[in-house]
Order: structure tokens, then sequence, then C-alpha cells
């Protein structure tokens, strides 16, 4: 969990509006509500005409900065957007403010001091992953004493292409020896799957990094256990390698047993696909059980064999691992997921989506439904959430990833909408289908007889009773269903812990990690000795 996009760019003649237009919106037999509109110019350094969405934000404060969105905050910045095409060097255009902006339009926002800086998105991938290197932006201008609508509006100029500082994802203060054995122990994947090639009709790989333990290279003969572990919603590629640098010190220092770690990418700009099979991501389970996996057991000494293979994700990749478990019971010994998305949809993030005239929302006494919490109080509201995405990018977003992972096809080519972004209203037609092909508690209760022989007693679930987006509820509902199947399931509900504090352990804020690793090296080395070091 945490928070895609296709442009349908329109042709430039419609892009450049007069000067004119940008004072106020012509009405033919009524005064219209005035519009703020805002002119933005592609600096004439650039070599080449862009497209794509353009973002002008605008922060309260006189404090000139950089704006970032924070989906915690999410009325922090006033968002306006527009998709542009073939947008050429040294040429202005003109955004309206009050067309496609949240919270509101710019028009309405109160006088004071702000600072405004536009970006532009020219990869489509704003939506998952933020600004990117090859996206634009202008230099951030404080607005002193501004008022709406008073006075001639800033001339933002897009002048500089992003490079995105690099992240060191080794620990700085560990000894050189011990970096280079972390090195020497990571190998980034990339498999070809021919499964999600026919699906997408070019190269697709499944990709990820693989860790070996400590000892590895020296111990030609020996095979290991192996984790399948993947990441939540917003995580990429590049970013597991820090996980991967955790993990192995841990093993080093003897918290954890010695275990290969496959660290999977399940992000993409439409979102996390979850390795799940889809009409709209293509057959992500299929290509991870059938291409890369016996692929890496060809390559590396792994254990090929359900009770040597594990799952552990977290968030989005909670719900990953729990799908993967339930879908391949014979394939997986045993899966540990914490505070996974919503595995039953009678409680979507607080909202049951099978009620009569469900509305995710208000609810039935006309309250809007929460989605963001920290210590009791709501942070944001799944309106607020859903309507900050659909400025950002028309996908990308958390929201929009769970149609694009679980909704058939609409007409169009996209994945059709579970609910109405404008009113809040489920589509029960959505819903039906999300039923019968996503939701977990359902497809347990329905497929048991089939599959309860292969998957029971291999479900580990870890979730915060105060979870940052009311994610225990699911989990509730799905324990009760595993609990009427005696499916001698392991739900662990961590009183107080939130979303982002559940692997605290004492004073370890990821010790949860030695104790799943633990576990699943016992069902794997049932006669092993192996005990952590004090």
């Amino acid at each position: 969990m945490r928070f895609l996009r296709s442009i349908t760019l329109p042709i430039l003649a419609a892009l450049t509006a007069s000067p004119a237009s940008r004072c106020r919106a012509q009405a033919v037999s009524s005064p219209a509500p005035q519009h703020l509109f805002f002119r933005v110019t592609l600096g004439a350094q650039q070599s080449r005409p862009v497209s794509g969405r353009l973002l002008v934000m605008l922060s309260p404060g006189a404090q000139v900065h950089a704006i970032e969105v924070n989906e915690f905050r999410p009325s922090a910045v006033s968002i306006a957007a527009k998709d542009v095409s073939y947008w050429q060097p040294g040429q202005s255009i003109d955004i309206d403010t009050d067309n496609i902006a949240y919270p509101a339009g710019f028009s309405q926002l109160k006088p004071g001091d702000y600072v405004v800086q536009a970006i532009l998105d020219t990869q489509g991938h704003f939506g998952y992953y933020g600004r990117q290197d090859g996206d634009i932006e202008s230099t951030p201008i404080a607005l002193a004493h501004w008022t709406p609508g008073s006075g001639p509006e800033p001339q933002l100029t897009l002048s500089k292409t992003v490079q995105m500082p690099k992240r060191p994802w080794m620990p700085a203060k560990l000894p050189a020896d011990q970096q280079q054995a972390i090195q020497n122990s990571l190998h980034e994947m990339h498999i070809q799957s021919d499964a999600l090639t026919r699906f997408w009709g070019r190269p697709m790989f499944v990709t990820g990094w693989v860790l070996t333990p400590p000892g590895y290279a020296g111990h030609p003969k020996e095979h290991y256990p192996t984790v399948y572990w993947t990441h939540g919603f917003g995580a990429t590629h590049p970013s597991s390698r820090r996980f991967a640098a955790a993990i192995y010190q841990r093993m080093a220092q003897g918290e954890m047993p010695p275990m290969l770690w496959v660290l999977l990418d399940e992000s993409s700009p439409r979102g996390t696909h979850e390795f799940a099979d889809s009409v709209n991501n293509g057959p992500w389970g299929t290509a991870l059980t059938t291409e890369a996996i016996p692929a890496l057991e060809r390559q590396y000494r792994m254990d090929a064999g359900s009770r040597g293979r594990f799952l552990n994700g977290h968030s989005s990749g909670g719900w990953a691992t729990l799908w993967l478990q339930v879908t391949y019971p014979k394939i997986f010994g045993g899966t540990w997921s914490t505070s996974p998305d919503p595995s039953d949809f009678h409680d979507f993030t607080g909202v049951n989506l099978y009620a009569p005239h469900a509305n995710v929302y208000t609810q039935s006494d006309g309250a809007p439904y929460p989605l963001v919490r920290d210590k009791g109080k709501v942070l944001a509201t799944f309106r607020d959430l859903t309507q900050l995405e659909d400025v950002i990018a028309p996908y990308g977003g958390q929201i929009s990833s769970f149609d694009w992972v679980f909704s058939p096809r609409g007409p169009g080519g996209r994945p059709e909408r579970m609910f109405n972004h404008a009113t809040g209203a489920v589509n029960p037609e959505v819903v039906a289908y999300w039923q019968q092909h996503y939701d977990i508690a359902y497809r347990v209760k329905q497929q048991w007889p089939q599959i309860g022989p292969d998957l029971r007693g291999k479900v580990h679930l870890y979730v915060g009773t105060a979870d940052t987006f009311y994610l225990d509820g699911a989990a509730h509902k799905l324990d009760a269903v595993f609990q009427s199947l005696n499916a001698q399931e392991h739900f662990t509900f961590v009183p107080g812990a939130t979303h982002f504090t559940v692997y605290r352990v004492g004073k370890d804020p990821f010790g949860l990690f030695n104790q799943i690793a633990a576990q699943m090296y016992a069902i794997a080395r049932p006669k092993s000795h192996w005990k952590p070091k004090p």
C-alpha cells in the first residue's frame, strides 16, 4: 500500500491558448466562474520537442524549495495538470489551474506567501516513481503576498532536466571488507519471460537481485533454502539493494540463518503488478513460477522443492506473497506476509465493497471513509488520495494500481474502474470480477477442497492493530475464514503497531526478520541445530 499513467495527448493547437484566454474563461449566455491561468515556457536550451503531463505545484510559505507531493499530507500542496504534446523549445503554454486541480482550483486559494514550481513528466512515471531522470522542471519561485487573479501571474520556465541524486545503498560505516563481501554476494537478475513477452509484444523480464549467504562461495556442494521477497508500493529495483545489504549483515552476524534471498521487483509505471496473472498487466505469476524460479534453481544452489522455497513481503508485497502462496500452494513451503493489502474485499481499507450501494468515499451516515491515519488522527480520506492521484497522473498511483491488477479490461483497452472517481460509487459488476479472481478470502473458501491439503499451516501473517492504512480489518476477516476451515494458519496482530513499525522487536526496528528467517529455516532444516547468536 502507498500511492499511473497513459496519456491521451491533445493536438498542439488545442494546447496553446491565446493571451486573451489567460485572463478569464468566456461564457456564451451567462457569466462563468473566473479561471486562473499560469504561463509555462519550455526552455530554449531543450534540443527537441517534448510531450508529457505538465504539473504546476503551489506550496504555502516564504521559504523557496523544491516542491514534493506527500500523500500523508495530500492537501498541503495545490497541483494543477495538463497533458501536452509536441511542445517546442521556447514555446509558451497556458495552463488552466482551475480545470484539472487538487485540492481545488488555484483561484480559490487564500492570499498569502507561496512557492510555485512546474515540472513536466516526460515518461509517464510520476504517478509511481515521482520525479525521474529526464523530467524537466522549473526553478522554484517565491510568490510574496500573492492574491489569486490579482496582478501578473508568475512566468515559469522549464529550464532544468532532472537528474536525481544517487542514494547510497551500502551502509557507509561498514568496513571496506564487509562492503566488498556484500557486493560479491549480490547478483542482478534479469530473466526474460516468454509469457510476458508474448503478452506485451516486446521483451519483458522478471527482475530483481539474488543475495547469496556468507560462506556460499566456500561451500560449493552445499544447497540452501531460498526466500522470495518482494517490496511494497513505491519501492523499486534499485532501492531493494539497501534491503539486501541489511539482510546480509544479519546473516553475517549470526542473527539470521544462511539462506539465499531473491529480492523481486514488482514495480511498473502502472503500479505494483503483485505477481498476479492479470488481463491488464500480464501473466506475472506464471512468469515467476514457470520461468524465473526454474532458471534460478539451475543457476544457484537452491533447495529445489517446496520445503525450501519461502515467501516474504510487506504491504503490496505482503499481498503478492499471500497471493502466490494461495495460488501455488504446491510450489512454496510457506509465506510470511506482513501488513498485506486487502485480502478480503468485505473490508477494503474499511469499505465493504459487497454492500448494496457501496461507496468508497462516504459511509452510510455520510462521514468520509478514512484511508491514512497516524496516532489516532486521520491524515487523508479515500477521496483525498483518489483525487490527488487523478491530477498527478492518469495511472501509477496506489488506487489505480488496484484496477490494473484486479479489474477486467474495459472497451478502450484500459482496466475498468472499480468505482466512480467523481462520486465514489462502487461498480458492482467490476467488484464481482474482483471477487471471482482476486479476493483471497473468497478464493480460499471456494477452493479449499482442492488447495487445502497443500496450503494447511503455510500461511503466516503479521499486521499492526493500528495499521496506517486500516489493513488490519481485512486480515481479521481472512483469519476468520482460515479458522473456519481449520487451516492451521498463523496470524499475529501486533498491538499498537503501524504499517511502518510492525517489524519492531524490542529496540530492533527490523527484528521480525530474524524471527521469520528462523521459522523458515526450521522448516527447511528440521534437524539443524542453528540458533541465533545472543
